[in-house]
């Protein structure tokens, strides 16, 4: 009887399957057979297999159809062996050199056991570091032969078939044997794990997996995996008719889960059938959670509780928010390279430039909002300082004439953030930005909050999965010397959001500038511009961003809106700015602006506004024009996202829950009447009070010139200011 049986399951890899039997071949250690599992006779795999068989009269091929999968070759290489230990090993990899010499004294040590765990290497396919995961792992556990009870974290699921020496006797008595269908490991793995009595490790690497170019055949697309909630059915029924104690069914639990909440977040891996699979998960999730479990911490945490609840519409949207983060995080740079990493190090060992300011906006996507305005008016006012505003590569369009930039990630980028005096930003520098001493940094924000932001989103799973670290966040925070705010609601919020020790500055957002120094003209030429026809009403629909959804929903039909409100309505979309993707999305009388550069020219242009729960009604009350606030789903977006106000107390105008409310009031004209400018008078009150036309100016002179407050030019009042005049001369002021 040889000591090893080595099963080698050959089906698609006849190209690499002579290398791993050679690998066997090769080994010091000569007490064993090799069962290589091929197709049938004269199959390319086959052929390899014959060939080694006539070589050395260990080989041992056996055949089994590609139908029978992965597990059915196993299984049929296992009824073939008479070893006393079975190994199995995937054609497309290798024992490495002394691996069985290591595993004989391993076992001489530790007596017989049923099942020997041990390391294997993960070598990726071309170039990286090669990577050990099963290391960490097998470190923790007892030294010799130990019960399972004594390692319950072991628990066979996170572990290949081909990581482990199984006993076959062991195998044979209890009955095991690979289930069909795919991720077979995870029920031979965990079956035999609850089954065993004597376990133990080798910390030492035996196999070196060769991980493919295009990743295993498991991650790809397809209705196979479906079949993850078998496995993970059949290992949780032999656990619970095991009785096992809280302390090893917790651990298995756990480990099956995460493997299914893996799938389950990865949208691409199910084309179709989420739901289904989400529902399905969540039952077994009910009805196999041990007593007293506690789902682990974070954003795992976060989804193991919605898979308990069966709320796949809010882990649909969490795993959209993760995805739309990843995306934003993506293109935020970090040093690349050696080089730049270094290149980086050197100029922030260089003196800070005290006349060089570098500006960014919405992480990169061009020469917008409140960034914008304050170099404009820092051109104006402050010519002796040089300012570069940083834009992602592909946004460079976006940047003025005669304005300097520079592409982010780009070593000249990483250049003046190391030595730039002034930084300035609406969103938040990368990670790797260092605040150096002397520095300036200003966070000027990007809208009124509504929703809950910073760390008061810790409470709302969705969000707060999708934010990421909160102390990354107030890291982040720590940078800044002052934080821009437009009204006392807003100072109230971002002191509670994101504490820290910067400076309010309560000036108004400097792109507001412009609602009350542009002029007729200035209107007329934006409407031309956008294509908006002479005459006619001009509504501007923008709703904001969903965290429990995955992409952008219009939520109106806007054509039968244009039809029901009027003959001169047209509808200027303009989509959350997550959604911008340079495309036209409608036509006929909804004209599509979300590519627009200028959402304050877009709000020029308009003659009234529709949104749902988007900060740019804040920014569009400055111009005293109507404001319809559709909230068809205003309970569900307060309960998901959050909310640091009601609105629903306090609209800036109409408040419409369907369609045909919305439609209704663009028709009898009750958007724009007494009652709607009464509701708009109070709203701006609370909102816009700092907002007159020279907020850039004193953002401009308090920190690139350094002027004292009271040095600073006095608001103007509420009741003194001139907005930029509509098109339509029908509209009610307030």
């Amino acid at each position: 009887m040889p000591r090893f049986s080595i099963i080698v399951p050959s089906h698609g890899v006849a190209g690499r399957l002579g290398r791993a039997l050679d690998s066997v071949l090769a080994q010091s250690f000569g007490d064993f057979e090799l069962i290589p599992v091929c197709e049938a006779p004269g199959s390319a795999a086959a052929d390899v297999a014959a060939r080694h068989a006539e070589r050395d009269s260990r080989v041992a091929p056996v055949h089994a159809p590609p139908s029978a999968g992965l597990a059915g070759a196993r299984n049929a290489g296992t009824r073939a062996a008479t070893g006393t230990y079975l190994l199995f090993l995937d054609g497309d990899d290798v024992l490495v050199p002394g691996a069985l010499a290591a595993l004989d004294a391993r076992l001489a040590e530790t007596g017989p056991v049923d099942v020997l765990h041990f390391e294997h290497e993960r070598a990726p396919w071309w170039e990286g570091e090669p990577g050990n995961p099963a290391a960490p792992l097998l470190a923790r556990a007892p030294d010799g032969a130990f019960s399972p009870d004594r390692a319950p974290y072991l628990t066979g699921v996170g572990l290949p078939a081909w990581s482990a020496a199984w006993r076959r006797a062991f195998v044979a008595e209890r009955g095991l044997a690979f289930p069909a269908g795919h991720f077979t490991d995870i029920g031979w793995g965990g079956q035999a794990m609850l089954l065993a009595e004597r376990v133990a490790v080798l910390r030492a690497v035996v196999v070196r997996h060769l991980v493919r170019r295009q990743g295993s055949r498991l991650n790809l697309p397809g209705e196979h995996h479906a079949e993850l909630l078998d496995q993970v059915e059949l290992v949780l029924e032999r656990a619970a008719g095991l009785g096992l104690s809280a302390e090893r069914s917790a651990p298995l639990f756990d480990q099956l889960f995460t493997a299914v909440l893996r799938t389950a977040a990865r949208p691409r891996r199910l084309p179709s059938g989420r739901r289904a699979f989400f529902r399905r998960a969540s039952t077994l999730y009910r009805r196999h959670r041990p007593a007293g479990h506690r789902p682990p911490r974070g954003s795992l945490g976060v989804q193991h509780r919605l898979l308990a609840s069966g709320s796949y519409g809010a882990f649909a949207a969490l795993r959209g928010a993760r995805r739309a983060v990843a995306r934003t995080v993506a293109a935020v740079p970090r040093p690349r390279g050696l080089r730049t990493r270094l290149l980086y190090r050197m100029h922030l060992c260089r003196p800070l430039d005290p006349d060089l300011a570098v500006y960014c906006a919405y992480w990169g996507r061009g020469y917008a909002c409140n960034p914008a305005a304050i170099h404009a008016k820092a051109r104006e006012l402050a010519p002796h300082i040089r300012s570069v505003f940083l834009v992602e590569a592909g946004r460079e369009h976006t940047v003025p004439d005669g304005v300097e930039y520079a592409v982010l990630g780009s070593r000249r980028c990483w250049e003046v953030l190391a030595r730039a005096t002034y930084l300035v930003n609406n969103a938040n520098f990368a990670e790797g930005v260092v605040k150096r001493p002397g520095s300036v940094h200003l966070q000027t924000q990007h809208g009124t909050p509504l929703k809950t932001m910073g760390v008061d989103q810790s409470v709302y799973p969705v969000v707060a999965a999708a934010t990421g670290s909160f102390a990354k966040l107030l890291g982040r925070v720590d940078r800044w010397d002052y934080n821009l705010s437009a009204n006392p609601h807003s100072t109230r919020v971002w002191e509670r959001a994101f504490p820290g020790s910067y400076e309010h500055l309560e000036y108004g957002y400097p792109r507001n500038d412009v609602y009350l120094t542009a002029g007729a003209g200035d209107v007329a030429r934006i409407r031309a511009e956008l294509g908006v026809p002479e005459g006619a009403r001009a509504v501007l629909y923008a709703p904001t961003h969903r965290d429990h959804r995955t992409g952008f929903e219009p939520g109106l039909d806007l054509e039968a809106f244009c039809a029901a409100a009027g003959e001169d309505v047209v509808v200027l979309l303009r989509a959350h700015y997550f959604y911008d993707r340079g495309t036209a999305r409608a036509g006929g009388r909804v004209i599509d602006v979300t590519a627009h550069p200028s959402s304050e020219d877009v709000c020029l242009a308009a003659d009234a506004l529709v949104t749902d729960y988007s900060s740019i009604m804040f920014d569009y009350a400055n111009l005293d024009r109507p404001i319809v606030v559709y909230a068809d789903d205003w309970d569900v977006y307060r309960e998901v996202r959050g909310v640091c106000l009601d609105l629903m107390e306090g609209p800036p105008g109409p408040v419409v829950r369907t369609p045909e409310e919305l439609a209704r009031v663009f028709r009898d004209g009750s958007y724009a009447d007494a009652g709607s400018a009464a509701l708009r008078a109070r709203f701006r009150e609370r909102f816009c009070p700092f907002d007159d036309g020279r907020a850039a100016e004193r953002v401009v002179r308090r920190v690139l010139l350094g002027e004292p407050p009271e040095a600073l030019p006095p608001v103007i009042p509420l009741a003194e200011r001139v907005p930029a005049p509509a098109a339509a001369t029908t509209l009610v002021r307030s």
